[in-house]
C-alpha cells in the first residue's frame, strides 16, 4: 500500500485540520501532492468551517523533491503544484497555514495558497530556487507579489534570501507570530472563531478577492455586486441585520448558510 503523508481530520468546532507528515523535510513529492489535492478536493465538495494547515512542529515544508525534479522532469513537477495548490487555493473557505520551522519554495508556495498564514517566532521563509539557477514553479512568482508587492517580491524571488518572523510579519507575508509551542493551537483557536461565522458571506468574500484581482477594477466591481446581493439573501444575512437593530453591531449567531 502506498504511504500516507497528508491526512483530514474534521474536528467537532467544524474546522479542518490538514497534516503533511513526509519525514523529514516534508519535502513535496508528487505523492503529497497529489494526496493534498485529493484532500483539497473533498473540501471543496463538502466544506468545512474554516481550514488548518499543519506541517509539524519542526518543519512546515522544505519545498519541492528536488530528486523529482531530475527524474520526472519541470513540467511534471510544476503541473503538479499548480493542481494541488489550485485546489487549496478554491477551497470556498478560509484557509489558515500554521508554519512552524522553515517554509521555503514549495513549502512557502503552499502556505501562500492558504489565506492566512500564522507561524512560530523562529519560523523562516523564502524562495530559494535561484540559488539552483530556476525560479519559482509553484506558484511563487504570481501568489508573493499579490501579497506583499511587486518590488519586495523580486527581491525576496532574485536573491533568494530568508526572511525571519518578524520581517514576515512586517512586510506582510504573515498575520500573526506566536511562541512556537503555540502555534498550532493558535491556528485551530483562530479558525474556530471563522468557523463560528457567516460562512457563506467569507466563501463570496474570498471569491471577490480572488477573482478580483484576475481582472479590472471595473470587473472586481461587477463581481463585488453580483456577491453582495447574494449574500444579502442568506439566512445568515438575516440573522445579522436583525440582531444589529435588537443588540448593536457584533453580537449575532450564524448558522452558515
Amino acid at each position: 500500500m502506498a504511504e500516507t503523508f497528508v491526512t483530514l481530520e474534521r474536528r467537532p468546532d467544524n474546522v479542518a485540520l490538514i497534516r503533511l507528515d513526509r519525514p523529514k523535510a516534508n519535502a513535496l513529492s508528487a505523492a503529497v501532492l497529489g494526496q493534498l489535492h485529493a484532500v483539497a478536493t473533498d473540501l471543496q465538495d463538502d466544506p468545512p468551517g474554516a481550514v488548518v494547515l499543519w506541517g509539524g512542529r519542526r518543519i512546515f515544508a522544505a519545498g519541492a523533491d528536488i530528486v523529482e525534479l531530475g527524474d520526472a522532469g519541470a513540467d511534471a513537477v510544476g503541473a503538479n503544484f499548480a493542481a494541488a495548490l489550485g485546489a487549496l487555493a478554491a477551497v470556498p473557505r478560509a484557509t489558515i497555514a500554521a508554519v512552524n520551522g522553515v517554509a521555503l519554495g514549495g513549502g512557502l508556495e503552499l502556505a501562500l495558497a492558504c489565506d492566512f498564514r500564522g507561524c512560530g517566532e523562529s519560523a523562516h521563509f523564502g524562495l530559494p530556487e535561484v540559488l539552483l539557477g530556476v525560479i519559482p514553479g509553484g506558484g511563487g512568482t504570481q501568489r508573493l507579489p499579490r501579497l506583499i508587492g511587486v518590488s519586495r517580491a523580486k527581491e525576496l524571488i532574485m536573491t533568494g534570501r530568508q526572511v525571519g518572523a518578524d520581517e514576515a510579519l512586517a512586510i506582510g507575508l504573515v498575520n500573526r507570530v506566536v511562541a512556537p509551542d503555540f502555534v498550532l493551537e493558535s491556528a485551530l483557536r483562530w479558525a474556530a472563531e471563522l468557523a463560528a461565522g457567516p460562512l457563506v458571506a467569507h466563501g463570496l468574500a474570498k471569491a471577490a478577492v480572488d477573482r478580483g484581482l484576475e481582472g479590472t477594477l471595473a470587473e472586481g466591481l461587477a463581481l463585488e455586486q453580483e456577491a453582495f446581493a447574494a449574500v444579502a439573501r442568506t439566512e445568515d444575512a438575516a440573522r445579522g441585520i436583525a440582531s444589529f437593530a435588537e443588540n448593536g453591531p457584533g453580537k449575532a449567531t450564524f448558522v452558515g448558510r
